[in-house]
C-alpha cells in the first residue's frame, strides 16, 4: 500500500528535524510511502532544512508556494501531488503525534476511507480556547447540514476514492475539515491526547489572519444557508415588536398619558438598529462567499515542487 503524508507548515524549522525523525520511523514500515511538505512562504531555514534531508531520502517531497495561503489551500496543494492510496495531513507542531499513524491505517484496512482523529485531552491550550471551540463545533453542527466530530481537528487519513472528489470541489474559500465529512463515504475515528507544541508558538492565535473565528464562519456559511433564515426570522420577529410598540404609543396618545423620553426613544434606535447591521453582516459575508467565487482565482499558486 503506497501512503502518503501531507505536512503544511510556515516557519518551523525548529521542529523539522523531530518532525521528520518521527513521521519516517512510523511511514516508512509502508510497502511505498512519500511525505510531502507544503511549504507556505516561509521565511526562516525550514526550506533549507528540507532540501537536506531529501538529499539522503527522495521519498521526501516539498512544495513551496509563490506567497501566504492559509493551511487549508496548501494541503490541498498537497493531495494535488499526492500518489498515495490513501492520504494522512497532518500539523507540523508535533502536538498531534505521528506514532497513531498506525492506527489510521489499521482502520482503513478495516473498510473505513475517511478515518478522523479525535483529542480526548488538550495539554498546552488554555482553558478559554479549549471552551470557545467546544461551542464552536456545536454550533456549526446545528446550523450546518454536516456532523462535525467533537474536538476533530486537521489530523486524518483519507483515501484516494474520497481525495479525488474533495479535489473536485472548487470551493473559493474551502473548509477542510467539513469537506472530510461532506463527501461522505465509510467514516471512523480514532481518540488521543494532544501534546503541547514542541517548539515555537502557535500560528492561529484569535487576533492574526489565521484567527479560529474565521474558520468558525467558514464552518457555518460553508455548509448552511441557517444563519440567512435566521436573520429572516429576527426581522419578522421584530417588526411584530415594533408594530406592538406603536400600537401602544396612539394608546398612550389616545389616552393623554406621558409618551417615553428621549432614553427609551434612542434604546429602540440602537437595539433596532444593532439588529439590522447583525443581518446586513450576515448578507455581507455570503455575498463575499460569491464574489469570491465568481472571481474564479485559484486556491493556490506552487511555485516550484522537490518530486
Amino acid at each position: 500500500m503506497f501512503v502518503s503524508l501531507v505536512i503544511s507548515f510556515k516557519n518551523e524549522e525548529k521542529n523539522l528535524n523531530e518532525l521528520i525523525k518521527r513521521c519516517v520511523e512510523v511511514i516508512k514500515k509502508n510497502d511505498q510511502y512519500e511525505i510531502i511538505f507544503v511549504d507556505d512562504a516561509s521565511t526562516d531555514k525550514s526550506l533549507e532544512i528540507l532540501l537536506n534531508y531529501r538529499k539522503e531520502n527522495k521519498n521526501i517531497k516539498i512544495i513551496t508556494t509563490s506567497r501566504t495561503f492559509g493551511v487549508s489551500p496548501c494541503v490541498l496543494a498537497g493531495f494535488e501531488k499526492a500518489k498515495g492510496d490513501v492520504i494522512i495531513y497532518m500539523d507540523s507542531d508535533l502536538q498531534d503525534p505521528p506514532e497513531i499513524i498506525d492506527e489510521l491505517i489499521n482502520k482503513y484496512k478495516e473498510g473505513y476511507e475517511v478515518v478522523h482523529t479525535v483529542r480526548k485531552k488538550r495539554f498546552g491550550e488554555s482553558f478559554f480556547k479549549i471552551f470557545l471551540t467546544k461551542i464552536a463545533y456545536k454550533l456549526i453542527n446545528l446550523f450546518s447540514d454536516i456532523e462535525l466530530l467533537e474536538n476533530a481537528g486537521d489530523f486524518k487519513l483519507i483515501s484516494r476514492s474520497a481525495i479525488n472528489e474533495i479535489l473536485k470541489i472548487q470551493d473559493a474559500d474551502p473548509y477542510l475539515r467539513g469537506l472530510s465529512v461532506w463527501v461522505g463515504y465509510k467514516q471512523s475515528y480514532i481518540s488521543y491526547e494532544r501534546q503541547p507544541r514542541l517548539y515555537g508558538k502557535s500560528k492561529f492565535t484569535f487576533f492574526n489572519n489565521l484567527n479560529p473565528y474565521k474558520e468558525f464562519i467558514r464552518g457555518i456559511t460553508s455548509f448552511s444557508l441557517v444563519p440567512l433564515y435566521f436573520s429572516l426570522f429576527i426581522g419578522v420577529i421584530f417588526s411584530l415588536i415594533s408594530f406592538i410598540f406603536l400600537v401602544v404609543v396612539i394608546l398612550h396618545k389616545y389616552l393623554g398619558l406621558n409618551l417615553p423620553g428621549w432614553s427609551a426613544i434612542m434604546v429602540a434606535i440602537l437595539f433596532f438598529g444593532g439588529m439590522i447591521l447583525f443581518t446586513l453582516g450576515l448578507l455581507g459575508i455570503y455575498i463575499g462567499n460569491i464574489f469570491k467565487q465568481v472571481q474564479g482565482r485559484q486556491k493556490y499558486i506552487i511555485k516550484n515542487f522537490y518530486d
